[in-house]
């Protein structure tokens, strides 16, 4: 959980209580709980909201171009014939 090991968790624990004190902590983790759950109703809407727009959008048409083919390779020409251009 975290690299967090027992002996953290009970450290983290005892401060958090030597903060807020016994009577408070039930108090913030119902805030907490209530925060959780509005950001899980939030982000599912959000989700289902994106997911209605991608079905109204109509599909765009494959398309119907044949793949490029590649174009043919030229053949070096003989090493005595750029001889006798130069000339």
């Amino acid at each position: 959980m975290f690299g967090l090991g027992p002996w953290e968790l009970l450290v983290i624990f005892v401060v958090i209580i030597i903060l807020f004190g016994p009577k408070r902590l039930p108090e913030l983790a119902r805030s907490l709980g209530r925060s959780i759950k509005e950001f899980k109703y939030a982000s599912r809407e959000l989700k289902e909201e994106l997911d209605l727009d991608n079905i109204d959008e109509p599909s765009l048409p494959q398309s119907t171009t044949p793949p490029a083919t590649p174009e043919k390779e030229q053949k070096p020409e003989p090493k005595n014939a750029s001889a006798e251009k130069k000339e």
